[in-house]
């Protein structure tokens, strides 16, 4: 990517069934695999299979809770995330940064704008999300972004090869909630 796109401003859209491929693909690069090793969001080293599937984006897609949003920049597919309304608050999931765009503020930007939007389109109070215990680098992040780590826990489902293989035996989820507004 040369500096007049990593510099174009990102494009936020809603995306559609078309973008699947697309989007499975940018997740997985992100998070696993050699390929995700490129930026620092990787869980190669505690997960290995899959992060996501087809079926799995169609269902955030379709769903009628909830917006896959995809950011796009000089025409190409570099970041999404996942916004799920539930009840006052909002969900905040299946967040991917292309591993070559990482770095330069662009997550930052995305998860801002998920937040304007479920804060003023959908009135949530607070933002929701879960974070894999043992990605302490991931949390810090968020928790400069004004994220509070709540102390509730839920365990891995291991041996869900749909939520990828685990390389080790103590990963759990933690909630992480933001006021919104």
């Amino acid at each position: 990517m040369d500096t007049s796109e990593r510099t174009a401003q990102p494009i936020f859209r809603t995306a559609t069934a078309a973008d699947v491929p697309a989007l499975v693909a940018l997740i997985e690069s992100a998070y696993r695999g050699d390929a995700s090793r490129a930026g620092w969001t990787t869980e190669a080293d505690i997960l290995e299979g899959r992060r996501t599937d087809p079926e799995g984006v169609v269902a955030v897609i379709e769903g009628a809770d909830s917006r896959l949003v995809a950011v796009e920049r000089a025409g190409e597919l570099i970041a999404c995330c996942q916004l799920e309304r539930r009840g006052d608050n909002a969900y905040f999931g299946m967040f991917a940064v292309r591993p070559q765009a990482q770095g330069g503020g662009l997550g930052k930007t995305v998860l801002a704008e998920a937040e304007r939007f479920a804060a003023g389109e959908w009135n949530a109070s607070e933002m929701h999300m879960t974070v894999i215990t043992a990605r302490d680098d991931l949390i810090a992040w968020y928790e400069r972004r004004g994220y509070v780590r709540t102390g509730e826990k839920h365990p891995f489902p291991y041996g869900d090869e749909r939520f990828g293989l685990p390389q080790r035996d103590d990963l759990e989820f933690e909630l992480l909630v933001k006021k919104l507004g």
